[in-house]
Parts: C-alpha cells; structure tokens; sequence
C-alpha cells in the first residue's frame, strides 16, 4: 500500500517521469491521498465506466483488468508513476456527479473488503471529484494524467 499518492497532470510522459525523485511537488496541479493502491485503484475506475456496475465485482475480475502502464520502471525504492489509461482520463472528464458518487461508493467497499480497519481516511468522493477535474483539464489540453506514489 502506498502512503502518499499523487494524482498529477502534465504535459507528456517523460515531464511525469522527471517527478520519479521528489514527486510532482507545486510544479503540476494535482490532488493528493494517502494509504491506496494507485494502480488498483486505476484499474478499478476504469472498470467501473467500462462496465458499469453499483456491486463490486469478484476480485478475479478487477485483476484480470488491464492495469496502468509504468512511466517509470520501478525499483526498490516503492516509487511508482503510472499513466492513467486515455479512455479513463475522457471517461473521468465526462462523469456526472451520480456516476463519482457511484463508483466513491463501490471504491470504498472494495477496500473496506479488502482493507477493514485499514482503510485510507480520505474523503475518496472528494478524491474522485479532484481526480476528475484534472482529467477534464487533461483532455482540454491534450496533456496527460498520471499517478505518483510512495
């Protein structure tokens, strides 16, 4: 489980890449959360608008699903940069209110499934609405949309 993650725009994959050592930091907009698995969490979202759906799916099926690509090889060292997928940045972008609040709700019971007692104190509505700007930014931009986490 990463401890702080970082949901961050920018302009390229090798702009995210240069965050690997000390993260995106004031230079990006972001939004920040602690205690998740980014990659998890990616691949849950965009199954979510891919198959729509208010029960959580059994975890052999949220592992089967294509996960985020790396921006950088990991090491060792637990850092990770992922690439949010582009049809999850323009599905992000296009949510309605009801759709985050739907998948906040099966988010959370997937980790409090899976995490019980451990389960990140953010707000992970406000999370996904945070996400969800960025993404609309990304694509009126034409930048990317990216995960930074240790």
């Amino acid at each position: 489980m990463a401890h702080d993650i970082v949901f961050f725009l920018a302009p390229d994959d090798e702009s995210a890449a240069a965050t690997r050592w000390q993260g995106p930091g004031q230079a990006f907009e972001s939004v920040t959360c602690r205690f998740l698995e980014p990659d998890s969490a990616i691949a849950e979202w965009d199954m979510f608008f891919e198959e729509p759906s208010a029960e959580i799916p059994p975890i052999e099926q949220l592992l089967g699903w294509s996960w985020p690509e790396w921006v950088t090889a990991p090491l060792n060292d637990g850092v990770e940069v992922f690439a949010l997928p582009p049809r999850l940045i323009r599905a992000l972008a296009d949510a309605t209110s009801t759709e985050l609040e739907e998948l906040a709700d099966r988010w959370t019971a997937r980790l409090r499934s899976a995490d019980g007692d451990e389960l990140t104190d953010d707000d992970l509505l406000a999370v996904l609405q945070g996400v969800s700007r960025l993404a609309a930014s990304a694509v009126s931009t034409g930048g990317g949309l990216y995960s930074w986490s240790f």
